[in-house]
């Protein structure tokens, strides 16, 4: 960051954060390509790589982490000013003392060993407070970048089912696409669909629909526990599944579990102990084909989506 002419801020940081992890090549790639022309980036440049590469934050969240930020770096800089003033005074006294030294001059030399002597304790004190400032500084800095993290993680995840919104499975897939994938390798993709949702909606009210949602969602989450695989309301009552490294043998068995265990659920409406929701989903799997685009990775699986419900929901049917 000092190398560049941006200021010292949370958009800064989370953009060379970014850049050093190697998590974001889309950034990479850009911050790469104005490094070219711009050796030194501008406060205009880092803007714009963070809004162009880089999930938005809500503004109060943004305003909060910005004045914490600021609050940390304005205590570092007063306990360097309190070092730095100090060690001034320090070097002055060295000098009268080097200049008492020249001349012989033993009251002189007294007067400024005693000063030399309070000023080195000074001067340890202020080492010892600029360490501590350093350390809690330090603290402060990563529970502010844990903060952001979680900010511009809460951007990508629907608030009802707790899972991917469509914005976060487009991020997560893109960042897949652009890994290489060599012929002995795939990834897979399971799109799931609530069977009969609009039936539960006018049956049992949009309460219930959302109650049947939020279900789906748990379900998904418990059932999709692999560190990489990832779970995304792909809209309406429509969920995806995306999952690197996968045969289609594996995705086909996910979306099997996904359907038993929806099956299994029984939602009862708050108000009427008597009513059960049962719940059941159809789904289709695909693998990516090489040299395949996103767009058509997603319309095969979705086509064998809709094939599950041409031959009668509640089923799993695979693209070839």
């Amino acid at each position: 960051m000092g190398r560049h002419d941006a200021a010292f801020h949370p958009v800064s940081y989370a953009v060379w954060y970014e850049y050093a992890a190697g998590a974001n090549a889309r950034l990479i790639e850009a911050t790469d390509r104005f490094l070219v022309t711009e050796p030194r980036l501008c406060e205009d440049t880092v803007q714009r790589l963070y809004r162009e590469h880089i999930a938005g934050v809500d503004d109060k969240t943004m305003d909060r982490i910005s004045r914490d930020f600021q609050q940390v770096m304005a205590g570092v800089l007063d306990a360097v000013q309190r070092a730095g003033d100090r060690a001034g005074a320090f070097g002055a006294n060295l000098r009268g003392l080097d200049a008492a030294l020249q001349v012989q001059d033993a009251e002189a030399l007294r007067g400024h060993l005693a000063q030399a002597l309070e000023q080195s304790l000074g001067m340890q004190r202020s080492a010892e407070d600029l360490q501590t400032q350093v350390d809690a500084s330090r603290q402060e800095i990563e529970r502010l970048r844990a903060d952001l993290t979680q900010a511009r993680e809460e951007v990508f995840i629907d608030s009802l089912t707790r899972v991917l919104n469509r914005k976060g499975l487009d991020h997560h897939l893109d960042r897949l696409m652009r890994e290489p994938l060599d012929s002995s390798q795939s990834h897979g993709l399971v799109m799931l669909d609530i069977d009969h949702f609009k039936r539960i909606n006018d049956q049992y009210g949009h309460l219930v629909g959302d109650q049947v949602l939020s279900a789906m969602g748990e379900v998904l989450r418990q059932t999709v526990d692999s560190g990489d695989y990832r779970v995304a309301r792909y809209g309406g009552e429509e969920f995806a599944i995306l999952m690197p490294q996968a045969t289609l043998a594996q995705a086909a068995a996910l979306a099997e579990q996904v359907r038993t265990r929806a099956k299994a659920m029984r939602l009862r409406k708050r108000n009427d102990r008597d009513v059960v929701v049962q719940v059941t989903v159809s789904a289709g799997a695909a693998t990516l084909q090489p040299g395949e685009q996103a767009h058509d990775w997603l319309a095969r699986a979705d086509a064998a989506l809709y094939r599950s419900k041409q031959d009668g929901r509640d089923r799993v049917s695979l693209a070839m």
